[in-house]
């Protein structure tokens, strides 16, 4: 509820005549005689004779009934008589009891008892309208109030007519019971409604949804429903305003807390973009408890309606659903019309935000070139920016200048086919401080294959960071997202965009390492080298680079191009913005699960074998370096007899063989890869049984390689 809601004045609340609480009034003997002077009587007796007035006793039958009559036409409107007065119940403000002088007839006793509920319901319900007009009581109270009130103003209506019969002197006590009758059920219908209204202290779709419950539970008298219905019909159409306002203009005009959207206003936009756990979507605007029963069924339709308003005009998009005479909600009816013209507003809501968000911010081109780059789609500029920023990325994550790769990146782009692309100015770099494999650790809502596979992961050993980690393992692209795109690519889809960036980044990097590798092998193929380490080195090696190509076809070949084909697909039938990221979140769960970025285990063999491979082709780099360089003298005599250098090689490459430390070097790397080659087998096999199929390809990609060896 708002601050700033209004306050009733004292005054309006001290002065009895003003509220109809004319029991409250407190009067002295003094003046109730002057009050008693100054009355006249209603009836043709005169008061003046009757002795003593409180010793009703004395007269006869005839005589009483009048005076009788006279006091109930006065407690009919909640004020003592001369002989029925008005008892307030302690704790209970506006429940009292009207008692009768017990020396009173005792049929007349018994007949004004069974009138007295009328009176007392009454002043429940006149109590209520009064005291729930204030403004803190909210639209649905005030509407409610003034329903009643006007019924109040027919029952007040049919006493003066029985009192004008009164001054007539053609009104008996049966007359008046007979005439009561007819107010009697709906007076008692409407006093349950406030006693239970007052009880729970409702307000807003509580009220709505008691006076739902009471219509329903008197189902069985036709003039209560009908009336209790009226009732229900005024005080939601002022709920229906606040509604229609929200489902037609995205605006919640809810000065009292009323409404069942509740808005936090702590949560801006910018969120989105910047934290992984951002809510905005979610919990900007939240469903409260205590729906009217008529609209729990379109709640979230209502919802979400009013948020793709809301996003529209955060854009500076200023739309309303278009409204005609009979597409207001302003009336509620057994027809259900609301209904349709709530769902109307929806489908309109969600096709304009769905058209601005895919021709004028360009959804789909923004989600290829998102593929273009994170998912190393266009590798030209990869492959470029990997040879320039190759000294920077061998630092230490720490040592790393951010500043730097981002003039190489820029550079990569430009002299490569991206500079034709006008959303590569978004991209940008990042270095994280900690390996893959912990990133993704730390991300507790990545679901697992089992539950709590993450943190179990975040506990093992062999997951301790290396202590010669490198720019190569901890860079990735980042990617500028404005408003509304950020809705459907938010912080935490960039998130995964890039875990799977970093994945494919560090295979080609490994994939480069052995093509150099393989490429120093080549400088041998002359020579006879045939059962030799170093031929035994050039399997190994062909074997590395089949598997970190078979990799990397698994991951952009089996799993991110066909994924990525089906979300389109999807997202060209897309109904609503709500579709829209749900297809975006099922294609990034996929990739990242197929991609084995959720099964620590098999990611933790991959990432075995990968380090393995680096250390050989580096061992290589350096061995067979050392292996081609000649002596002095054998150095001079190449340059002057070329066709001697095959000659000078077998013979150099022979005293390299003798050397002991590089042939058991090239067998402990081949038995190393061989071992974890057959361990990762195994883990395929079983997760593969474990209704797993997409590690299908991966198995038979390791079962040739193996079947090659």
């Amino acid at each position: 509820m708002s601050d700033t809601v209004p306050a009733t004045p004292r005054w309006n609340l001290d002065r009895p005549f003003l509220t109809g609480r004319f029991h409250q009034e407190v009067k002295s003997s003094s003046q109730m005689q002057m009050m008693t002077q100054a009355s006249k009587p209603l009836y043709q007796f005169d008061l003046t004779s009757r002795g003593n007035e409180k010793d009703i006793a004395s007269f006869a039958v005839s005589v009483q009934e009048p005076f009788l009559i006279e006091d109930l036409l006065y407690a009919l409107v909640g004020i003592e008589g001369r002989y029925i007065s008005i008892k307030r119940i302690r704790g209970k403000e506006g429940y009292v009891v009207f008692q009768i002088d017990t020396s009173m007839d005792l049929a007349l006793q018994e007949l004004t008892s069974r009138i007295f509920p009328l009176c007392e319901g009454y002043v429940l319900v006149n109590h209520f309208v009064e005291s729930r007009s204030h403004f803190k009581n909210g639209f649905g109270n005030h509407a409610l109030a003034a329903a009643i009130r006007a019924f109040l103003l027919d029952y007040q209506a049919m006493v003066a007519q029985l009192e004008h019969q009164f001054r007539l002197g053609k009104l008996s006590s049966q007359g008046l019971w007979f005439f009561c009758q007819r107010m009697m059920s709906s007076m008692n219908a409407l006093a349950v409604l406030v006693e239970k209204a007052i009880t729970d202290n409702v307000s807003g779709s509580a009220t709505l949804n008691l006076l739902e419950s009471q219509v329903k539970a008197m189902a069985g008298d036709n003039a209560v429903r009908s009336l209790l219905e009226r009732m229900t019909e005024c005080a939601s159409a002022a709920y229906f305003k606040i509604l229609e306002r929200w489902v037609y203009e995205g605006v919640i005009d809810d000065p009292y807390g009323e409404f069942f959207i509740s808005e936090n206003k702590s949560l801006q936009k910018e969120s989105l973009t910047e934290d992984y756990d951002a809510k905005y979507w979610e919990h900007r605007y939240k469903l409260k408890d205590g729906v009217p029963s008529f609209l729990r069924s379109v709640s979230h339709t209502i919802l979400t309606t009013g948020k793709y308003l809301n996003v529209m005009r955060e854009c500076g998009h200023h739309v309303q659903v278009p409204l005609s005479e009979n597409s207001k909600l302003t009336s509620f009816g057994p027809n259900h019309e609301y209904l349709e013209r709530i769902k109307a507003a929806y489908d309109f809501a969600s096709g304009e935000l769905l058209t601005l968000i895919k021709n004028k911010y360009d959804l789909i081109g923004k989600l290829r070139s998102l593929k273009r780059y994170l998912l190393v789609d266009q590798g030209d500029f990869l492959v470029h920016f990997m040879d320039i920023a190759r000294e920077e990325l061998s630092k230490s994550p720490k040592e790393v200048s951010a500043e730097k790769l981002e003039s190489l990146l820029d550079l990569a782009l430009r002299m490569t086919a991206a500079a034709s692309d006008p959303c590569h100015e978004e991209l940008t770099c990042c270095v994280e401080k900690v390996s893959l494999q912990k990133t993704l650790a730390t991300l507790k809502d990545l679901p697992g294959p089992v539950s709590g596979a993450n943190d179990a992961a975040i506990d093992d050993p062999e997951l301790a960071e290396p202590l010669n980690i490198t720019g190569l393992e901890t860079f990735s692209l980042s990617y500028k997202v404005q408003w509304p795109l950020s809705l459907v690519i938010s912080r935490k889809a960039l998130t995964k965009y890039q875990m799977i960036f970093r994945l494919l980044f560090h295979c080609k990097h490994v994939s480069r390492q052995l093509c150099t590798a393989w490429q120093l092998h080549q400088g041998f193929r002359a020579c006879k080298i045939l059962g030799t380490p170093i031929s035994r080195s050039s399997i190994l090696c062909r074997s590395m680079l089949k598997f970190i190509n078979s990799l990397l076809h698994y991951l952009t070949f089996e799993v991110l191009e066909p994924n990525w084909h089906m979300m389109h697909d999807r997202l060209l039938t897309a109904k609503s913005i709500d579709e829209v990221i749900e297809f975006h979140d099922l294609f990034l769960h996929k990739c990242l699960k197929e991609c084995l970025l959720l099964m620590p285990q098999l990611l933790k063999k991959v990432e075995k074998l990968k380090a393995l491979c680096l250390r050989y082709a580096t061992s290589i780099q350096v061995l067979i370096p050392s292996m081609n360089m000649l002596p002095e003298r054998d150095t001079k005599l190449a340059t002057t007899a070329r066709i001697k250098q095959s000659q000078l090689k077998e013979q150099q490459l022979k005293l390299a063989l003798e050397n002991t430390v590089i042939s058991d070097s090239i067998m402990k790397f081949e038995n190393e890869f061989n071992v974890e080659l057959q361990s990762l087998v195994p883990i395929l096999s079983r997760n593969n049984s474990q209704s797993e199929p997409y590690l299908t390809h991966l198995a038979q990609c390791i079962l040739g390689i193996r079947a090659d060896q």
